[in-house]
């Protein structure tokens, strides 16, 4: 084992997390229409699954050194194992269908939020120059992961049928119950002794951090609110049917976002990456209004698509900026920008739900333009400074 196959696990955390993500998103509208979830009640799953990982963020700062990584990251992989084993078995057994449902999302997000936390970390502590590349492209594999999961999700629906969706979540077990032997056999750097690390307290006393901070909750709910609900938007908002609706809303929204993040994988040491995270807030923005104002459904799922692209620059651009800054910050720091970025990601969907409870879910997106327009004030302040 080297540390390219390191680098492999890494790769394949991230398409975890993706899975555990946006898999359940896809069948929103099952749990709708078979099991009487109310739209409410899926914004709240979705606010519950970000709220536990952010949860997890913020031990992790305190504990995650002490475990070690190499367990931390098989019991993240065991943890999402189990959170989709138990997706497709649950429902079918309990009699209360959220609280079946929201189990196993509740023991995923475990999973999910301790790989938000150790991945990049693990990835940063690799040999090697260009960091910046490397995590860019290291994080554009959620967005792959995205994709392969609405890709082989539709094919699935049209082989099997939507009534066998039980099935499902049960074959996608199969990715981190693998990659938990994997990390526990491929060799990992340290991580940071207790006196090279920079205090969280010293961190907090820079105003420019909170300012970072801000940028990843705006960036996870930028991402979040339209990633989280394009394919309940594109069924019900514009009235095209699910196959079309996940392959040209969410699925293209993540290959879009990872083509982005590609992008700056291979071109990022000649961006000025504030601007270019300013511009991408700013298209965004014009993304969110053209979704849900959009006369036409195929212009609607053009807003959501290219919203992949627009975002696909914030999150790694925001970490790759503190981690450049502060190279002393250690798993403790990664675990705070990841609490920042989870809080939007709870927000975002949440504030689409509520909205959309009432006022349709047009309306939802419009409120959440509030998130890209915050990025872009703040990285066009984090660009003066």
């Amino acid at each position: 084992m080297t540390y390219r196959h390191t680098l492999y696990a890494s790769y394949l955390g991230y398409v975890t997390q993706a899975i555990c993500n946006n898999l359940p998103p896809l069948l929103f509208v099952t749990f709708n229409e078979r099991f009487g979830v109310t739209l409410g009640q899926l914004g709240l799953l979705v606010s519950i699954n970000f709220a536990i990982q952010m949860l997890v963020d913020l031990l992790s700062a305190r504990y995650v050194d002490r475990i070690g990584h190499r367990r931390a990251v098989v019991l993240a992989q065991g943890m999402s194992t189990a959170g989709l084993l138990l997706l497709g078995v649950l429902p079918y057994v309990l009699e209360n269908a959220f609280i079946a449902i929201l189990i196993p999302i509740a023991i995923g997000a475990v999973g999910g939020g301790l790989l938000e936390v150790l991945v990049s970390p693990i990835v940063e502590g690799l040999p090697g120059e260009h960091k910046e590349k490397a995590m860019s492209l290291l994080h554009s594999f959620y967005c792959w992961g995205h994709v392969a999961v609405v890709l082989l999700s539709t094919a699935y629906f049209a082989l099997a049928g939507v009534e066998n969706w039980r099935y499902l979540p049960l074959i996608w077990a199969i990715l981190p119950f693998a990659n938990a032997f994997l990390y526990a056999k491929v060799p990992m750097q340290p991580p940071l002794a207790e006196h090279e690390r920079m205090p969280l307290k010293t961190l907090f006393s820079k105003k420019v951090f909170w300012l970072f901070l801000l940028m990843m909750v705006c960036a996870g709910a930028s991402e979040q609110a339209m990633s989280q609900w394009s394919s309940l938007f594109a069924e019900r908002g514009l009235s095209v049917g699910k196959a079309m609706g996940d392959l040209l809303g969410p699925c293209a929204f993540a290959a879009l976002m990872g083509l982005a993040r590609l992008l700056y994988g291979l071109l990022g040491d000649k961006l000025n990456v504030r601007r270019a995270m300013a511009l991408s807030a700013a298209l965004c923005v014009g993304c969110y209004v053209l979704a849900a104002n959009a006369p036409h459904p195929l212009l609607g799922l053009l807003g959501c698509a290219l919203t992949g692209f627009s975002v696909g620059l914030m999150w790694p651009g925001t970490f790759s900026i503190v981690a450049r800054a502060y190279p002393q910050g250690g798993t403790a720091m990664f675990a705070i920008l990841a609490l920042a970025g989870d809080v939007g990601c709870a927000a975002g969907p949440g504030l689409v739900g509520l909205v959309s409870g009432g006022a349709g879910l047009s309306a939802g997106l419009m409120v959440a333009c509030i998130f890209p327009v915050l990025m872009l004030v703040s990285a066009l302040v984090s660009a003066r400074r």
